[in-house]
């Protein structure tokens, strides 16, 4: 980067640690503050990347002049958060999801600001979206027919009880598709183009009197011209999976997952695509694109361009969450407009 900028970190927990090792390897970012109720979290970024801690948000920006936050607290405080800081002048990146519901949509829209907020949805600089992506923008692939999304991950009673917020409607917004498999869900809007409507149903497996959200989700999206695609999530699964996005289309049917790409043809050939596997930050089902979207950020900050991850970029991605939610909970299909 050629512009100093200073960063300051609000949520310092798994995913927070991700985020401050990308901004330590960028040049001319300086981290120099942490928040979190949790002071001792707070003050383990500090010892490892130098800065000050602080207990609160509030306090944070009260005694700090930043440029930029990264918001990495839970789903509820998201957006409270980032109107904050775009409101006193900060650079926002926010970590996924960017609303819990349909009034915070509302809110993060209305706010008046010249700062740039940007969402992680990392998987979208994954090289083998970013191949794919080509494939199908350049004609290759021929009409796409449909997809289909499958995500089976493992989380336990403990990863709901012992974390304070997780499993609980009011401050997680949801389960399996809001935390887990929104990245899947953004990438079947990304890869498809504009959602039209959403039937889905929901319901919880395996932690049946310990959380209030679902642990499976499933839904039947169709997309502008004629495309559907099949989504199905879960986190009762024993183990965790890279996600599989499997295209079919006129001239050949894509798999990903995670990083490998195949293709399957109409005369019974295959081929794996020969892609780059980048050194991954964070789980290794979670994708490898942390490093590249944020790193992407700021270079649009610098060039004064706009990022591919803002408000206007996801909209669809935003709009199919809610009304995916909505159309659970009714029992009906819901058109996304």
């Amino acid at each position: 980067m050629g512009v100093e900028m200073k960063i300051a970190i609000v949520g310092c927990g798994g995913i927070a640690k991700v985020h401050a090792e990308c901004i330590h390897q960028l040049e001319n970012l300086d981290m120099i503050a942490y928040a979190d109720i949790k002071t001792e979290r707070a003050r383990n970024f500090a010892d490892q990347y130098g800065g000050k801690v602080y207990n609160t948000l509030e306090e944070m920006l009260e005694k700090e002049k930043i440029d930029a936050l990264h918001i990495c607290t839970p789903h509820y405080l998201h957006v409270p958060m980032a109107v904050y800081a775009l409101e006193r002048g900060i650079h926002v990146f926010m970590e996924k999801p960017p609303v819990i519901s349909a009034s915070q949509f509302n809110e993060l829209q209305a706010v008046k600001s010249d700062k740039r907020l940007g969402i992680c949805f990392q998987n979208r600089y994954n090289p083998s979206i970013i191949q794919v992506k080509k494939m199908i923008s350049s004609g290759e692939t021929g009409k796409i027919n449909g997809v289909r999304g499958i995500v089976n991950w493992s989380r336990s009673k403990e990863y709901y009880t012992e974390s304070g917020w997780r499993g609980n409607l009011a401050t997680e917004g949801g389960g399996v598709l809001i935390n887990q498999s929104i990245h899947t869900l953004d990438l079947l809007a990304y890869l498809l183009g504009t959602p039209v409507s959403v039937d889905a149903t929901m319901t919880n497996h395996h932690l049946k009197g310990v959380i209030e959200v679902e642990d499976m989700m499933e839904a039947y999206i169709r997309f502008e011209g004629d495309k559907i695609a099949c989504f199905y999530a879960t986190t009762a699964y024993c183990a965790d999976v890279p996600p599989l996005i499997e295209l079919s289309c006129e001239n050949m049917t894509i798999r990903i997952e995670d990083l490998d790409v195949t293709c399957y043809y109409k005369d019974g050939e295959s081929k794996k695509l020969q892609i780059e596997h980048k050194t991954k930050l964070g789980k290794s089902y979670w994708g490898a694109g942390h490093m590249d979207c944020i790193t992407d950020y700021y270079d649009s900050i610098e060039k004064n361009r706009p990022f591919s991850l803002d408000l206007n970029h996801l909209n669809d991605t935003i709009l199919l969450l809610l009304r995916t939610y909505e159309s659970a909970r009714t029992g009906k299909e819901i058109s996304i407009r």
